[in-house]
């Protein structure tokens, strides 16, 4: 669904995944009470982060290797700019680990 006129483009990013789907929910409650236009939230690609280190502190001993890895999710919502709307969405508690990034575009 295109939106018509002024819009804003929320950017949400989080280690996990449970935390951001909650606040995309709580985002769409908002748009659905208040009637406005919403496309999303649309999941965009998890970049994952991977650092591979020896087992062995002093490089002695088998080659053995521990892979960590570091997932981050995120989401893209593009709502109607409704000034009232807005003001709804800046007040959602967010938790620590939840990025959330908003711009408005005409």
């Amino acid at each position: 669904m295109a939106i018509k006129g002024p819009k804003a483009r929320i950017k949400l990013s989080s280690l996990n995944p449970a935390d951001l789907d909650r606040i995309c929910n709580q985002i769409k409650e908002i748009a659905l009470k208040t009637g406005v236009e919403i496309s999303g939230p649309i999941p965009l690609p998890t970049k994952r982060l991977v650092v591979p280190t020896r087992k062995a502190p002093d490089g002695e001993g088998s080659n053995t290797w521990d892979h960590w890895e570091m997932r981050i999710h995120k989401r893209l919502i593009d709502i109607a700019a409704d000034e009232r709307t807005l003001r709804q969405i800046m007040r959602i508690h967010v938790p620590r680990d939840v990025n959330i990034e908003i711009v408005l575009e005409s």
